[in-house]
């Protein structure tokens, strides 16, 4: 029976342009390594473009020509006259192994019915990617086949350009987020691509491409001054705490390529550094930002007082602001927040309306599990006990990061997925690794416990 099985994905924002796109390569040397077996023929190191366009190599009266599609692989035979082989009663193995990732994965090459032994791997989220493939063959001829490649999964124009845009995230002209304004515009700087928001940036770009060729607006700090006055009136509160400008000093003045953002205080800066085109839309809207999910409701008696020195313990076990991920004590002496009998230290006041308006995701951030909101079972199973996420599992994977059985991204295998493991969620990377979850959930929920992650329960 055929399985089509995915390969772990790789974020294709990690791989340079000029990477996606080539044709299959299969160049490998081996100095001093032999993967030949007695009675084993091995395929020849020299290769050649094949009738379907794949490599193609010769091992004793045998052509192989290996194919690697983002469908998956493919091995079509040949005699020596460039006549086609059954492989109507061969089979095949290939182990892959993704460039930058040690792990390899095994796959069983079939008969297709039309002529070729195939893998059917989706590979589409790799593209781009170069993989070393070690391929073994039987059945083909009496002989036993092996050989390697390296190949490069190919990439469409449409991935190419979505690649570059995921990389770029922002036009460095407007700093609007790129697809606000419609379909991005490719400009060419200097023989690269660059992307902005609508056709009405290209010019600013071409009459100045050494300024915008980075791909991002420039930031730059000062304090504001008199003259930034209707400015700071107008746009009244801070975008990153929701404090009313001036409260907490001199306001801080962000250029964000040619507009200004104002800040209520220095720790706020890191904030529109990271992420220019939020805070952008926050201040100068564009319909791109989205609401703020509400948080779980809780009936705790919330108090602010200034900490004491009988805080110091606490103070240094926590370490940070929840809020601001600052130091304690970096902007003076911490606020102290107590929600019911719990406190939370905070780094300055303006942080508190945060753990006002959600308590319980930031004594979740501070105690872990015992106070996280917990997570609908799930309706839409893809597999009996296997269920799509949904927007509230959003937070927790964003805090679980990666599946506990294969050590893989949660998306990387087209998940995140969700499965109940003694009565807390656990998100997993695809449907194959709910088994070892179900017949050891403890064991799992102690992996996560172990790399900080507190399982939410299921409700």
């Amino acid at each position: 029976m055929k399985r089509t099985l995915i390969i772990t994905a790789f974020s294709l924002a990690m791989s340079a342009s000029s990477v996606f796109g080539q044709s299959i390569q299969s160049q490998h040397q081996h100095a001093g390594h032999n993967h030949a077996m007695p009675g084993m023929t091995q395929a020849r190191e020299a290769t050649q473009a094949g009738p379907h366009g794949g490599s193609l190599k010769q091992t004793g009266n045998l052509q192989i020509e290996t194919i690697v599609s983002q469908g998956g692989l493919q091995m079509f035979v040949y005699d020596r006259d460039g006549q086609p082989v059954s492989v109507d009663r061969g089979r095949g193995a290939v182990s892959v192994r993704v460039e930058g990732n040690a792990k390899r994965y095994r796959y069983d090459l079939l008969p297709d019915g039309k002529g070729a032994l195939t893998a059917p791997v989706n590979l589409s989220q790799i593209a781009g990617r170069q993989i070393d493939v070690d391929v073994q063959l039987v059945g083909i001829a009496a002989s036993t086949i092996s050989f390697n490649e390296v190949a490069t999964v190919p990439a469409s124009e449409q991935q190419l350009a979505a690649a570059a845009i995921a990389r770029q995230k922002i036009c460095p002209v407007s700093g609007k987020p790129l697809g606000s304004m419609g379909d991005p515009v490719a400009v060419d700087v200097n023989g690269q691509k660059l992307y902005v928001c609508c056709a009405g940036c290209v010019g600013a770009v071409k009459s100045d491409p050494a300024k915008y060729a980075a791909g991002r607006p420039q930031i730059t700090v000062t304090t504001a001054t008199q003259a930034d006055a209707a400015a700071i009136a107008a746009q009244k509160v801070c975008p990153v705490m929701d404090e009313p400008l001036g409260g907490m000093g001199t306001p801080i003045k962000v250029m964000v390529g040619d507009k200004p953002i104002y800040l209520c205080c220095k720790g706020c800066i890191k904030k529109i550094q990271a992420e220019p085109a939020k805070y952008l839309a926050m201040v100068y809207g564009n319909g791109t930002q989205a609401s703020a999910q509400p948080a779980a409701t809780t009936t705790a008696k919330i108090t602010v007082s200034t900490s004491t020195q009988a805080d110091t313990a606490a103070i240094a076990a926590q370490k940070t602001c929840p809020v601001m991920d600052e130091p304690l004590g970096g902007m003076g002496t911490p606020i102290k927040v107590m929600v019911g009998d719990k406190p939370i230290y905070l780094c300055c006041k303006g942080c508190i309306k945060k753990i006002q308006a959600e308590p319980a995701k930031y004594l979740a951030m501070v105690y872990g599990s015992s106070n996280q909101a917990s997570v609908p079972a799930g309706t839409e199973q893809v597999r009996e006990g296997i269920f799509k996420v949904v927007a509230a599992d959003a937070p927790f994977i964003a805090a679980q990061k990666k599946c506990p059985v294969m050590d893989e991204p949660l998306d990387a295998m087209g998940g995140p997925y969700k499965v109940n493991a003694d009565g807390k969620a656990i998100y997993i990377c695809c449907p194959g690794c709910a088994k070892k979850i179900a017949a050891e959930p403890q064991k799992w929920l102690a992996v996560l416990k172990s790399q900080g992650v507190d399982a939410p329960l299921i409700r």
